[in-house]
């Protein structure tokens, strides 16, 4: 294996950790709203900054094998890629980082009443799938796969969509939790991100392994 296969192969294990360390904190974040584990959430937001770190170092990375071979055709598309696969992930960190906030924040545990009428739980699972799978289908070029994550989110769409009735319909019913109810909202419009950005990946996968552009259609 030449050096430039050696630094492009580092890159993909670097984007798949970022993506297992962003993963970890999705999956953190859910568990402390589930279990009102505020020490927990705190856990997320100090590794914020290793997946703002790791973030950084990948686009260093990148710009050296840019500088250093001037890659061209699927190895250009691949550097491309990760660039901006990296920066969705660390944008999905950032949502993880966001809902432990507000789990931090909150007065009491959210009521599984209201988890359940929002889809909020529902909305979770399907974000973490999504995430799961878009690593998969990048770690093994998989376009199949990444081209299902485009009708899964519209699941998480809709269950947002649907949100501001379902949160009225609570308030209306639960006067004294409209705190509880506006930080479950806050949290829907946050896991709506992560399928955006989910899609967004999905795309540039496709791109990279293809060279189809996606993007606008």
């Amino acid at each position: 294996m030449t050096q430039f296969e050696t630094e492009m192969q580092d890159v993909k294990s670097e984007v798949i950790r970022m993506w297992q360390l962003v993963l970890s904190q999705l999956l953190k974040s859910r568990e402390a709203m589930l279990n009102f584990d505020k020490d927990l959430a705190r856990e997320v937001i100090a590794r914020e900054k290793r997946v703002n770190a790791l973030e950084l170092k990948i686009d260093s990375d990148c710009e050296n094998i840019f500088a250093l071979y001037c890659p061209v055709a699927i190895d250009l598309r691949f550097l491309l890629a990760a660039l901006k696969i990296n920066t969705n992930l660390e944008r999905i960190g950032d949502i993880a980082d966001g809902i432990s906030r507000y789990i931090v924040d909150s007065p009491a545990k959210f009521n599984r009443e209201i988890l359940e009428s929002t889809q909020l739980l529902q909305m979770f699972e399907g974000s973490i799938s999504i995430l799961t799978d878009a690593q998969a289908a990048f770690e093994f070029e998989n376009t199949l796969l990444a081209r299902t994550i485009f009708s899964r989110d519209d699941m998480l769409d809709e269950i947002n969509k649907n949100a501001d009735n379902n949160i009225s319909k609570y308030i209306l019913e639960n006067l004294k939790n409209i705190n509880e109810a506006l930080f479950v909202l806050s949290i829907i419009r946050k896991l709506e991100r992560v399928g955006d950005q989910s899609k967004n990946i999905a795309e540039e996968i496709i791109f990279y392994v293809e060279a189809k552009v996606l993007k606008h259609q």
